[in-house]
């Protein structure tokens, strides 16, 4: 959605306040950037007063947990690389650490 920018502002605040969507998320509903969404709130502000503070809300709210979704990204992302690895491994896998380097590496020694 394109369109007028200031019509486009409403409709952005609308599904923010009633979605409790992020940045990126409304983004890629209404097929704009993160800027753009963010220069919409800036009209909002001016537009609908009210509005605006309902979708500050939501932001903020958000912004509050990024932080915690980040972390929960990384550990699903880790879980799924675990579970895809092959379950017969060589005994020497992963190598003891311990061990030192392969003996490749260390011929001058």
């Amino acid at each position: 959605m394109k369109g007028d920018p200031e019509e486009r502002a409403l409709e952005v605040g609308r599904y923010i306040a009633r979605s409790g969507a992020t940045v990126r998320a409304a983004a890629g509903v209404f097929g704009v950037s993160k800027s753009t969404i963010w220069k919409d709130q800036a009209r909002l502000r001016r537009q609908n007063p009210s509005l605006w503070r309902e979708v500050q809300k939501v932001v903020q709210k958000n912004k509050s947990e990024r932080h915690l979704r980040g972390g929960e990204a990384t550990r699903c992302k880790y879980l799924r690389q675990a579970r895809s690895r092959p379950p017969n491994r060589p005994e020497s896998w992963p190598r003891d650490l311990a061990q030192g380097p392969p003996q490749q590496y260390n011929k001058g020694k």
